[in-house]
C-alpha cells in the first residue's frame, strides 16, 4: 500500500491522505487550507487524485481543515461514499453549507470591485449543487466496529476526544494473503476536556500517522487557564468593555460556554450578557445536544441537574445579520463569541474592526492561530492590522489562553503513543508546523528508538 500526503504535511491545515492498495484506493479527510494567500491558493483545486477510481472518502471529524474540499472532489467527478461517524456527518453538512455561504458573500464583494475596475468576475470554486451532492453521499460509520469501506480495506473508529464525533482510524489493508494496519490519529484531544469523551488509543499497528500540532510543548494546566480566564473576564467587567472571543463554531464555542456556565454555577463569575453571534455555532450547539449519547459523564450530569436552565436569560443567540450589527450599539460589559476561530472570516472580523482600537476592549484568543492569519498577528503583538482594507490600531488587551486547546499537548501525544510503542510501528508525523513536529520526532527517536518520517506535500510512503 502507498500513502500520499496532499495536505497537513509541514503545516496544520488541508488534511488529505490518499491511500492506494492493489485492489482499492481511499482518501482520509479532504480538508481546506487555512492561513495566508499561499495556503489558501491551494483551495482552488481538490487533492490531485483520480476521482473516477476513488472508492471512498473517510472523515476523522468535521472541522473545515479536514472536510472543506469535499465539494471540490464532487466537482471533479467523485460519486462514491463519504464515511464518518453520525455526529461528524451532521456537523460536516453544517460546515460545508456555511463554507458555501462565506465563499458566496466574499466573492460577491470581490466581483463588484472587479467590475468597477473593468475586470472579469471570478467564478466560485464550487456551488450549492456540489455541497448538496456531497451531503447526499454521506454514510454513517459506527464507533468500535470493523467496517469495510472498500475492497480489502477495513476501518475501525475509536474516540479521538477532539470534538463531538471525532475519531482516530485504524485502517487494515489486505493485499494477497498479507494484512497490514495503519492508524491515523486524526486530531487528538487531551484527557479531561469538557463535553466529549477522552481519547481511546489503539494498541497495535504497522504504521502510525500522528498529528503533531503541539509536538513542541505542553499546554498550561486547564484549571490554571480557566482561573486566568475568569480573572481576565472580571477585570473586563470592571472596565465595562466588550470581551471578544474568536472561537471555532464547533467544539471550542461549546467548551467556552460550558466553562462560563460552571463559573456562574460556582459563584466564580456574576452572570452577565453573553452573545453567541454565529449562526453556525448556534446550529452546532443544537447538533451537539442531539448526540448527547457521546457526552462524557460530567456533561451528562450537568444536563440532568437542570442548572443550564438558569443561564438562558444571560446567553443570547444572535442569528441574523441585523442582530449582529445591533451588537455594535450594545454597551459593555458583555461578551461576544463569534467565528472564525483564527479571525480570518466571519462576524468576528467586524467586531474586531469596531472594537480593537478601544483600550477597554479585551480579546480572548482561545485556540490555535495558523501562520498568516489575523489571529496570529494579534497574538504576535502587531500594533495595527488590516481589516477589510482599513488599517486598525490594536489598543485592546490581547490575551492568549493556550490551555483551552482541543489539541493534545506534547505529553498527551506521547501518552497516546505509549500504548502503541511496544509494537514498534513506523511513525509518520503530520499536522504540525516544523517547529512542532521536529522536537516531537526527536523525543520519539530518543525515547523509543524509532525514527519518525516527516512528509511534505505530495510525498508518498509505502507500507
Amino acid at each position: 500500500m502507498k500513502i500520499t500526503f496532499y495536505g497537513a504535511a509541514g503545516g496544520v491545515t488541508g488534511t488529505a491522505y490518499y491511500c492506494e492498495s492493489s485492489d482499492a484506493c481511499i482518501m482520509i479527510d479532504c480538508g481546506m487550507f487555512q492561513g495566508g494567500r499561499r495556503d489558501e491558493s491551494r483551495n482552488k483545486t481538490a487533492p490531485p487524485v483520480n476521482y473516477n477510481t476513488l472508492d471512498a472518502i473517510v472523515l476523522t471529524h468535521a472541522h473545515l481543515d479536514h472536510c472543506g474540499r469535499l465539494p471540490l472532489a464532487i466537482r471533479e467527478g467523485y460519486r462514491g461514499p463519504i464515511f464518518g461517524t453520525p455526529a461528524t456527518l451532521d456537523l460536516t453538512a453544517l460546515v460545508l453549507r456555511d463554507s458555501l455561504k462565506v465563499q458566496t458573500s466574499d466573492l460577491d464583494k470581490l466581483n463588484r470591485m472587479l467590475v468597477r475596475n473593468g475586470k472579469s468576475k471570478i467564478k466560485p470554486l464550487f456551488g450549492e449543487e456540489d455541497v448538496e451532492e456531497a451531503i447526499l453521499r454521506m454514510k454513517p460509520l459506527p464507533y468500535h466496529q470493523p467496517f469495510l469501506v472498500a475492497h480489502g480495506m477495513e476501518i475501525i473508529v475509536d474516540e479521538a476526544g477532539h470534538i463531538l464525533g471525532s475519531g482516530s482510524l485504524k485502517l487494515t489493508v489486505e493485499e494477497g494473503r498479507q494484512k497490514k494496519s495503519v492508524i491515523f490519529s486524526g486530531d487528538l484531544g487531551g484527557r479531561g476536556m469538557p463535553i466529549v469523551r477522552d481519547p481511546e488509543p489503539f494498541r497495535e499497528a504497522d504504521m502510525v500517522i500522528m498529528e503533531s500540532t503541539y509536538g513542541d510543548r505542553d499546554h498550561k494546566p486547564l484549571q490554571e487557564t480557566i482561573d486566568e480566564a475568569i480573572g481576565i473576564i472580571k477585570e473586563a467587567l470592571h472596565s465595562k468593555g466588550k470581551i471578544l472571543v474568536p472561537s471555532f463554531a464547533i467544539g471550542r464555542t461549546q467548551d467556552i460556554i460550558y466553562y462560563i456556565e460552571q463559573a456562574f454555577r460556582k459563584g466564580g463569575l456574576p452572570r452577565f450578557p453573553i452573545y453567541l453571534d454565529s449562526p453556525m455555532a448556534i446550529e452546532a450547539s443544537r447538533i451537539y445536544m442531539s448526540h448527547a449519547e457521546l457526552f462524557d459523564e460530567e456533561m451528562k450530569e450537568f444536563i440532568r441537574s437542570g442548572e443550564m436552565e438558569k443561564d438562558k436569560g444571560f446567553i443570547h443567540s444572535t442569528g441574523t445579520a441585523e442582530e449582529s450589527k445591533h451588537l455594535n450599539d450594545v454597551p459593555g460589559p458583555c461578551m461576544i463569541i463569534a467565528g472564525s476561530g483564527m479571525c480570518n472570516a466571519g462576524r468576528i472580523k467586524h467586531h474586531l474592526r469596531h472594537n480593537l482600537w478601544k483600550p477597554e476592549t479585551s480579546v480572548l484568543i482561545v485556540g490555535y492561530q495558523a501562520e498568516g492569519t489575523l489571529g496570529r498577528k494579534l497574538v504576535e503583538g502587531n500594533e495595527s492590522v488590516n481589516i477589510f482594507g482599513e488599517r486598525i490600531a490594536v489598543r485592546a488587551k490581547i490575551h492568549k489562553l493556550g490551555g483551552f486547546s482541543a489539541h493534545a499537548g506534547q505529553s498527551e501525544l506521547l501518552n497516546w503513543f505509549n500504548i502503541l510503542a511496544p509494537d514498534r510501528p513506523r511513525v509518520v508525523l503530520t499536522h504540525g508546523e516544523e517547529k512542532a513536529r521536529i522536537p516531537l520526532a526527536e523525543i520519539i527517536r530518543h525515547r523509543y528508538g524509532l525514527q519518525p518520517f516527516l512528509p511534505q506535500y505530495g510525498t508518498s510512503i509505502e507500507l
